[in-house]
């Protein structure tokens, strides 16, 4: 079944974080509404001097942007670049496909958000050195890694007497 996604049938929620340069706009997730199997997308707006989400990428996820209307600065590993309407962005998996908005004009910058979605996905925030395990929202600092057995060291003790020989 063909479902079709209009101004007329979409509404936008406003989605602030502590931070205020984090503001955007976001329709309900409408990959949610057509029970969507691997994909994620929802229509996002960004408002004059907003920022996306903080600088991130994705282990497990590749992404799509799609500028429907308005501009934006993109940033990227290796630049800034100035986004227009019409313009179709690709983010690869992994560090090359860093990404961030920065709506620098007067108007909002209104784009459409698609994101593979297989199972659990690592995202990784180069500039706060954090790692969020999606979908679970759990959000740990990444320079806090430890040793494949750390703590595994007295395996005996925990299976107990009545197993070791």
């Amino acid at each position: 079944m063909a479902h079709i996604f209009n101004e007329e049938n979409i509404s936008y929620k406003l989605k602030e974080s502590k931070i205020p340069e984090f503001s955007w706009h976001s329709s309900q997730e409408l990959s949610k509404i057509v029970n969507s199997q691997n994909l994620k997308f929802d229509l996002r707006m960004l408002d004059s001097g907003k920022y996306s989400y903080p600088y991130h990428f994705h282990r497990n996820a590749e992404e799509i942007f799609i500028i429907l209307s308005g501009k934006a600065m993109l940033r990227t590993p290796k630049k800034f670049v100035e986004l227009n309407e019409g313009d179709i962005i690709f983010f690869e998996m992994g560090p090359e496909g860093a990404h961030q908005l920065y709506n620098h004009t007067q108007k909002p910058c209104k784009y459409l958000d698609i994101r593979t979605d297989i199972g659990i996905d690592v995202c990784e925030y180069p500039d706060s050195n954090k790692i969020n395990i999606l979908p679970y929202q759990e959000v740990y600092q990444k320079n806090s890694t430890v040793d494949y057995f750390k703590g595994e060291d007295k395996v005996k003790e925990k299976w107990g007497e009545k197993f070791s020989r």
